[in-house]
């Protein structure tokens, strides 16, 4: 048995994987991290470059990349270290630092989704007024609500303690050994944390996607009984066009599902094991953990999927046509 600090007392204790399982854990975690880094940082790039592609919707979805590039570039590296080897090198500063990132990045991230959720609803419901409902000054506030309250909610959560009141002595008793790093809450904390970056608005998200959906099938039947070219016209003349509108939608309905399903085992967990005297072994947190950090990966993989526009600019990135004069306004196909 080998103590994470050999020569104090109360060390928390190594892992004690074998050389392949370690290795192996390693590999994935790190296959995991660049794929999230790479995808994301590719997303980046294609919106930021291309003229065409700086519409609202798009502003939101290169906030939400820059989100989980994030994550990957500054969070994951150090959670790979402390899942692998179930010690914590960096120090207690930087470990209140990594988790209150960590829970920044986790409650910006649904809160881009719900805000990409209200654009998708005035786009497809309402696409007459979209524009002047919706435009790049309202999506910047949008953005800066969604990156401030983050970071108040997870560094005062963190720093100010809130998350330890009234269970400081099962922490210690239950939790807490030298050299490790916890993610920690008491009862109140659990619950507050999973309601405000989880519950709530993804809750929001469902029932908003839900009225989408089904006044795009009205939509869908509306276009289909048409029979004159006036109504074509009129789309075309004021650039409104529900299929496009409607892909979108689905699309950013899929990523938030990938949302919802990866993050929802360990916000159930966060609420509900302080209730149950943190009987949950941290094998099985540092899984439920990593399955939310799989989110950020899947993301841009989501788009290159669906989005043909994704695609062709990451052809352009990868064959360096990006540095050429003038490729920022290269056409990009939307459908």
């Amino acid at each position: 048995m080998q103590l994470c600090c050999e020569s104090i007392n109360g060390s928390c204790i190594k892992s004690s994987w074998s050389i392949n399982v370690r290795v192996s854990m390693y590999i994935f975690m790190v296959c995991v991290i660049l794929a999230t880094v790479a995808g994301n940082l590719t997303v980046i790039i294609s919106i930021s470059h291309f003229k065409q592609l700086h519409t609202p919707t798009n502003f939101l979805i290169l906030s939400m990349a820059t989100v989980d590039f994030l994550l990957g570039c500054f969070v994951m590296p150090y959670s790979m270290v402390r899942s692998v080897e179930n010690c914590w090198y960096f120090g207690d500063f930087f470990c209140k630092i990594h988790t209150s990132i960590d829970i920044m990045l986790s409650t910006a991230s649904i809160f881009h989704l719900s805000f990409i959720s209200i654009d998708r609803y005035f786009a497809v419901c309402d696409p007459l007024r979209y524009k002047s409902k919706i435009n790049t000054c309202v999506v910047f506030i949008m953005i800066f609500i969604s990156w401030t309250f983050s970071a108040m909610f997870g560094f005062g959560m963190i720093f100010l303690e809130l998350n330890m009141i009234g269970a400081e002595e099962k922490f210690y008793q239950l939790i807490y050994c030298v050299g490790g790093c916890f993610v920690f809450f008491n009862e109140t904390s659990g619950v507050v944390a999973s309601l405000v970056s989880f519950y709530i608005p993804g809750f929001v998200m469902l029932c908003i996607y839900g009225k989408i959906y089904v006044i795009a099938q009205r939509q869908a039947r509306s276009i289909r009984d048409a029979v004159g070219q006036m109504q074509i016209r009129f789309e075309v003349r004021h650039h409104i066009s529900p299929t496009r509108e409607r892909k979108a939608a689905k699309t950013l309905g899929t990523v938030m599902g990938v949302f919802l399903i990866c993050w929802s085992p360990f916000f159930f967990c966060t609420a509900t094991d302080p209730f149950m005297n943190y009987t949950t072994p941290p094998v099985l947190i540092d899984a439920m953990v990593w399955f939310g950090y799989l989110n950020s990966t899947f993301n841009p993989i989501v788009y290159a999927y669906f989005y043909l526009w994704f695609r062709k600019a990451l052809k352009m990135i990868l064959l360096g046509k990006v540095f050429q004069q003038d490729s920022s306004r290269t056409r990009l196909l939307m459908n």
